[in-house]
């Protein structure tokens, strides 16, 4: 199995790790517009050897397209143009609606399967890259009916390879759904720093700082880049959750101002329930291993 990566930071560098690792793929094949990049994941031994775009998609046999989404509209229209009419092709964003309706015409659509891995770290770049980031995370496959199974089938197994679980759900709902998943928590990290930073005695607070402000702020030292268009394109969905976001911290801040001991112990203890929900799993989310091995067992 050829793969090609194109963006070679913190997801694209993971996944070619685990790849490798698995033995799912024989050689992976690097590109990135940071010459830099390229370079470095070559002697980290992220990629067996790195080239630009057009040839490293002609003669692969999976192309995987792991940069800021807003690249990703460039860069995919490119992608189904230069490949075999074998060649499956996925991307990694974390936005999918504006992405899917560009390509929505394209005659090679059938070939791209548009999937988003559900993890990864604050850190960027090449040396960001580590194993097992995806064990146990789930990666969402949107709009399965608009691609050819075998291709469908493909982007199952490779994640499945590398310890994922998979859900499978149409474009707006996973831009939806991780608006307030992922995008959210984002959004709240970033203004959390920028509340202390705003802070004249900043100084004394970081000093102040504890596990727990570490943790929650964490997320605001994510790239500027690859966040920026995320928030833009699922920008309907984002205004969404930042609306019902404000409304609960204005229900805290109401408890406060009220001196309202019994209304602050109800949102606390309502807040707890979201143990249960995280402690007790999905069982919607399914494999679909039967089709795996039907389309990817060699017949003797």
């Amino acid at each position: 199995m050829n793969v090609t990566i194109i963006g070679l930071g913190l997801i694209g560098g993971s996944i070619a790790k685990d790849l490798k690792r698995t033995g799912f793929a024989t050689e992976i094949v690097g590109v990135d517009s940071n010459p830099e990049h390229g370079k470095k994941a070559v002697e980290l031994g992220i990629a067996d050897r790195y080239e630009e775009l057009e040839a490293a998609v002609q003669q692969t046999d999976l192309v995987v397209i792991a940069i800021p989404v807003d690249k990703i509209k460039i860069v995919l229209p490119k992608v189904l143009d230069l490949i075999q009419e074998n060649t499956t092709v996925t991307d990694v964003g974390s936005t999918k609606r504006e992405i899917v309706s560009l390509i929505e015409k394209h005659p090679k659509r059938g070939n791209y399967v548009p999937s988003h891995p559900m993890s990864g770290t604050e850190n960027s770049g090449p040396v960001a890259a580590i194993e097992n980031l995806f064990e146990d995370k789930i990666c969402i496959i949107c709009d399965q009916e608009k691609s050819r199974p075998q291709h469908v089938a493909l982007i199952e197994k490779m994640y499945q390879s590398i310890g994922m679980s998979t859900a499978y759900m149409s474009s707006d709902e996973q831009d939806h759904n991780t608006a307030f998943v992922s995008h959210l928590p984002h959004v709240t990290a970033f203004a959390l720093a920028n509340a202390v930073l705003a802070k004249e005695d900043r100084s004394i607070i970081f000093d102040l700082a504890s596990g727990g402000f570490r943790s929650t702020v964490r997320l605001a030292k994510s790239s500027p880049e690859m966040w920026g268009p995320i928030f833009h394109q699922n920008r309907d969905y984002m205004v969404e959750a930042i609306g019902e976001y404000q409304k609960h911290l204005e229900a805290f801040k109401k408890s406060i101002q009220n001196e309202d001991a019994g209304e602050m112990m109800e949102l606390i203890k309502h807040a707890n329930g979201i143990r249960s929900v995280l402690d007790g799993g999905n069982q919607s989310m399914t494999k679909k291993e039967k089709t795996i091995i039907q389309l990817f067992t060699p017949k003797n």
